[in-house]
């Protein structure tokens, strides 16, 4: 399981597909995005990032199962609609 932080997820998505994702990606061939929050603010989306990291494999596997109990492979044109975190200013 891959978690991490991007600007533009369409691009992110290419690089991890063509393999030049992160080498954690790559090497345990992770290709699917099942799950993803979009935030207003980078900083506010690095915490988050921080804190998912911190969490039991379970947790996250609760996490996805919340809003894509299939593990359906998502875009952001298909993805479940999630709400923009606000910022924290």
């Amino acid at each position: 399981m891959y978690i991490g932080v991007t600007r533009d997820l369409e691009r992110r998505l290419a690089e991890h597909r063509d393999g030049r994702g992160s080498r954690f990606a790559a090497k345990y061939n992770l290709h699917r995005l099942v799950w993803f929050k979009p935030f207003a603010m980078l900083a506010d989306a690095i915490k988050e990032e921080k804190r998912l990291k911190a969490w039991k494999r379970q947790w996250k596997i609760d996490l996805i199962e919340t809003t894509n109990p299939t593990w359906k492979n998502l875009t952001p044109s298909n993805a479940p609609a999630m709400k923009t975190s606000p910022s924290s200013s």
